[in-house]
């Protein structure tokens, strides 16, 4: 299609703490195979798990804290320091708590705090939780999750509300293809920037999409939306890096073979 090689990536983000708010990049690299670097690298259990780090597996996400169910989540802001794994949690715009989550001293500073702050949502002591090299994402491979504006555009006007693309926790949000464009690109190579990525499958949503990642709050039933006036419910893409490189924020998206 011809407006493919208008499309452009206007955002990218990664989570370093599953569950928690994302950090916007201007530029990352990508290798093979592989997630956004530190792209839920950490999650947060939620009572007794069953993640063992020596031997890390896919787990579902029931088993952690997550915005599907605990909403209250997006009341907070996180930042990460990758060089010393440092996280700073905000409330309100005042710091909350902040520890060094490559140290036991550091993690337990955080895991106090989430103790008492979701207190409601837990069923046991929170534990935060890494291996190197593993990613906690829902999906049970490395994949890259893609948004597209214009698709975005299309739902915001069947729910009759505007919509942060940030609700759908995108690594990657495009503009300027079709609406609904990004679906017929599963199974096709994709280029952006100087990388190249393998189109997997759609993204079918749930209710974590109903939270407003600004306030927390519930508000909205966009998988109900998608089924009722397109049938189906799914919102984005997920892909695997095929060749990697460095993408940005303006660079050219399309699929191969296409200018």
């Amino acid at each position: 299609m011809a407006q493919s090689a208008l499309a452009g990536v206007r955002g990218i983000y990664r989570y370093p703490v599953k569950g928690l708010s994302p950090e916007s990049l201007a530029r990352t690299a990508l290798e093979p195979g592989q997630a956004v670097p530190f792209d839920r690298a950490y999650a947060i259990e939620n009572g007794a798990g069953r993640f063992d780090p020596e031997a890390p597996q896919h787990l579902s996400k029931i088993n952690f804290l997550m915005l599907m169910r605990d909403e209250r989540l997006a009341t907070l802001r996180s930042q990460f320091d990758e060089q010393t794994h440092t996280l700073t949690i905000f409330r309100d715009n005042k710091q909350v708590a902040r520890g060094q989550l490559s140290t036991l001293l550091g993690r337990k500073m955080i895991e106090q705090f989430l103790a008492a702050y979701m207190q409601a949502e837990l069923r046991g002591a929170p534990k935060i939780v890494f291996a190197e090299g593993h990613c906690f994402a829902d999906a049970d491979a490395k994949y890259l999750h893609i948004v597209n504006l214009e698709t975005l555009r299309e739902l915001e006007r069947a729910a009759g509300t505007t919509l942060s693309p940030l609700r759908f926790r995108p690594n990657i949000i495009i503009d300027s293809a079709g609406a609904w464009e990004e679906l017929t690109w599963v199974g096709k190579t994709v280029a952006v920037g100087d990388t190249e990525i393998d189109v997997v499958e759609p993204t079918s949503r749930c209710a974590a999409t109903d939270v407003d990642p600004a306030t927390g709050k519930r508000d909205t039933a966009l998988a109900a939306v998608l089924r009722r006036t397109w049938g189906h419910t799914d919102f984005g893409i997920y892909a695997r890096v095929a060749r990697g490189g460095t993408i940005a924020v303006g660079d050219p998206v399309a699929p191969r073979g296409c200018g």
